[in-house]
């Protein structure tokens, strides 16, 4: 490649990950003022959970063009100079049931509200949050949240960090030069990781369309990169991120310990779902095997299987999690630590959670990236 056909295609590059770092200000139209930020949230046929965010932006730059380079700058100036609103009240309509929450000290607001009956053939609902106090009838907004079909059999909670993703979630120019300087051939995503989730969405008959839940350890202003890692890697559409806060809260002068953040995601979930019973997948790296072995004691006969990859290549924590597995199988429960995706379809297919034939769109797919890696 010629440093000229280089040198575009960085160029280019920039400019996606520039466009798309500014994306959480653009919904003002460069106006300023106060704006609401909803991400996807989740619920069952009667409940939903979504967290949002409220911000005061700076006003300038409305009359640059949206597909200008210069505009998108201007738009990432505007995001790093917002401040979050605390105190606000927001209004949540969904049909004929209305609801109020308050922002906390950061800015975050959780709305976890009971609802009527909802329709069992949607999968995506749409609620109308508006700013009630201080008022401001600009600042509305539609939050997204999911519920799962009738069809679905088992729900998948899964790390992200060195379990869909190499190392760098948490590194936000780490992951945007993956994603975008590298270019496509990049390894951003583990190979095996996309065919492999979406046999798990589709479950063992393909029609399942079984819900993914993935639980981070990073923060929530790197939700958009995210997002679009997911939509270029063709993993399940609409992820559902359950993302850290790491403002001060509850009294405490830092944020919550990453695995206190994990396990009361975990629990959350399978609150809302008491009649799912679910997968949880993540890495030998940090402290997944003992946080899933800790759910599966707490909830006995919901979690179908653990499966953790290998990523620590040390004797004491392979020890450590063989442990952990035997507990888990005099628990009912296989705790499986595979050195890559084709080892945990194998599996998965065994126990028929997926189906058969997808453990060959698994090998296939890790056995194109090593081609291409050589």
């Amino acid at each position: 490649m010629s440093v000229k056909s280089r040198l575009h295609r960085y160029m280019r590059s920039f400019r996606r990950g520039i466009h798309i770092l500014a994306a959480p200000v653009k919904g003002d139209n460069g106006r300023g003022g106060l704006f609401i930020q909803a991400y996807r949230g989740y619920g069952s046929r009667n409940r939903v959970f979504l967290i949002g965010r409220v911000f005061r932006q700076p006003h300038f730059g409305a009359s640059w063009r949206e597909d200008r380079l210069r505009r998108d700058l201007i738009d990432l100036t505007r995001r790093l100079l917002r401040k979050p609103i605390v105190g606000a009240r927001i209004r949540i309509r969904y049909k004929d049931t209305n609801s109020f929450v308050h922002t906390d000290r950061e800015g975050y607001f959780r709305v976890d509200m009971e609802l009527g009956t909802m329709p069992s053939d949607v999968s995506w609902h749409e609620m109308e949050l508006s700013l009630d106090k201080p008022v401001d009838e600009r600042a509305t907004t539609t939050g997204e949240f999911f519920t799962p079909l009738p069809s679905a059999r088992y729900g998948v909670i899964s790390d992200i960090d060195d379990t869909v993703v190499y190392t760098g979630v948490a590194n936000t120019f780490m992951m945007m030069c993956r994603l975008f300087a590298q270019g496509a051939e990049s390894r951003v995503v583990f190979p095996g990781v996309p065919a492999l989730y979406q046999a798990f969405h589709a479950g063992r008959v393909d029609d399942e369309e079984n819900p993914l839940f993935y639980v981070s350890r990073a923060p929530w202003s790197i939700y958009q990169v995210l997002v679009e890692v997911f939509r270029r890697n063709r993993l399940p559409r609409k992820p559902i991120l359950i993302l850290r806060e790491w403002g001060m809260k509850r009294g405490s002068l830092l944020p919550r310990m990453a695995r206190a953040h994990k396990q009361d995601a975990i629990r959350h979930i399978l609150e809302i779902y008491p009649d799912m019973r679910f997968v949880l997948v993540g890495d030998s790296g940090q402290r997944d095997p003992e946080i899933y072995s800790h759910i599966l004691r707490e909830y006995p006969g919901r979690v179908l299987g653990i499966y953790i990859r290998d990523v620590s290549n040390t004797t004491e924590r392979s020890e450590a999690i063989d442990r952990l597995a035997r507990e888990a199988r005099e628990a009912g429960c296989d705790l499986i630590l595979a050195a890559d995706n084709v080892a945990m379809a194998e599996h998965a297919a065994r126990e028929g959670l997926i189906a058969e034939r997808a453990v060959n769109a698994v090998r296939e797919e890790q056995s194109e990236a090593e081609r291409k890696e050589n």
